[in-house]
């Protein structure tokens, strides 16, 4: 059930700032509707694993400025979406760096893995999305620390 559209691309006025891509109703009530959550959206021929989210109570694609940069495109331009359900809505990439931090840390991996999905993927991007491969094995090793000690943000100081 792949989806096509054209939209532009857009910054939130709050918040961090962030990029997104506005999603006709009717496509995200389609995929919704089917169960469908996490997409695989091709913007202008370069695909990225996303999640429909809402935006000011609307349906929306965030996309970096990595993928912009990729895809050739800056705030104000259109794009042409086609969004299709993603076959592996669970599938993380946790980098080169995270992996063998984990794969070094047992503690940290079990930690880690005991998260939902979604933490998960948050984990894993906040490591992957470093340029630098120094920054990425210093992110990695810093979470996996963090996981380890429990003192991740979040975590209750005292346990």
């Amino acid at each position: 059930m792949p989806e096509s559209f054209a939209a532009p691309v857009l910054r939130s006025a709050t918040g961090m700032g962030y990029h997104y891509l506005p999603v006709p109703a009717e496509v995200a009530e389609a995929l919704l509707a089917a169960g469908t959550r996490r997409v695989v959206a091709t913007l202008n021929g370069h695909a990225a694993r996303r999640a429909i989210v809402t935006h000011d109570g609307a349906p929306a694609l965030i996309v970096g400025t990595g993928l912009l940069r990729n895809v050739g495109v800056r705030e104000g331009d259109t794009v042409v979406v086609d969004l299709a359900p993603d076959p592996e809505p669970d599938r993380i990439d946790l980098g080169d760096a995270f992996e063998a931090a984990l794969a070094g840390d047992p503690e940290a991996a079990e930690r880690f893995f005991s998260f939902t999905v979604g933490r998960q993927r948050s984990m894993a991007s906040y490591v992957t999305a470093a340029k630098r491969p120094e920054t990425q094995v210093r992110r990695a090793l810093e979470l996996a620390h963090k996981l380890r000690t429990h003192t991740l943000y979040g975590d209750l100081r005292g346990e």
